[in-house]
């Protein structure tokens, strides 16, 4: 469950945001979901991948593991990569809409919303969110930024995707899985692009892309899908950790 409430510093002014990572903090995840402007940076790490939300409307995701509750990339030490996705780093603030509790409340003015109950949140340890004496943290000022870049991030993720379904580019995969110790699994329920069919683009569509800026995505997605392998290592080092 979550208690968001906007972020004020009458009410919050004593509240700070640990920032470790673990499992404790709900970082045992699966995937998440991810933007164009950080593939670049998420294609170093992580294979990209498409999901579906409630609605059937795909997403792009980056994958940290096999199965739910599977982050390979989560160890005592913290986030055993040199880039955290932006959604992940975003935790535990969201985008509230002042006047209003309608999360998609269009016309209202944007502020920074926290979710009270999350265990990032605390009053002992952690990120201060406001000054002694009044006024943002420097954390705090680039919790609000990156909450501003993930706002137009999926505006962008719209775009993307609807380029993507026009032209028939995603498609369903089944990834069979086999492990140093001969155990099999299936990653099910993700979507990929149709390298096939993106080499098969008339000119006129790649330079619409470019104009978009949907080509170079499109293109980390596709090179991101040699991390799959990256991927399957990390759980064969896990398995063998575990002995």
């Amino acid at each position: 469950m979550t208690n968001f409430a906007l972020l004020n510093i009458d009410e919050h002014q004593d509240l700070r945001v640990i920032t470790d990572h673990a499992a404790q903090y709900g970082d045992n995840v699966m995937f998440a979901m991810t933007f164009p402007f950080e593939f670049r940076s998420i294609q170093t790490h992580y294979p990209i991948f498409f999901h579906r939300d409630d609605n059937g409307d795909y997403y792009p995701v980056a994958l940290f593991g096999f199965k739910e509750g599977e982050n390979l990339f989560l160890n005592e030490s913290g986030w055993n990569a040199n880039y955290v996705p932006a959604m992940i780093r975003r935790e535990p603030f969201l985008i509230g809409y002042q006047g209003s509790e309608d999360q998609e409340k269009e016309g209202k003015a944007r502020v920074v919303s926290i979710d009270m109950d999350h265990p990032r949140v605390s009053q002992e340890q952690g990120e201060a969110l406001f000054r002694p004496l009044g006024g943002r943290t420097p954390y705090l000022e680039e919790a609000a930024t990156l909450l501003e870049q993930i706002y137009g991030g999926y505006v962008h993720n719209k775009t993307f995707v609807a380029a993507l379904e026009e032209h028939e580019l995603i498609e369903s995969v089944t990834l069979d899985i086999t492990l140093n110790d001969d155990s099999k699994g299936q990653l099910l329920g993700f979507f990929a692009i149709n390298e096939e069919k993106v080499e098969q683009l008339p000119g006129h569509v790649l330079e619409e892309f470019n104009r978009q800026y949907i080509l170079m995505p499109l293109f980390m997605v596709l090179a991101s899908m040699s991390n799959v392998r990256a991927l399957i290592d990390l759980r064969n080092q896990r398995l063998k950790d575990q002995r």
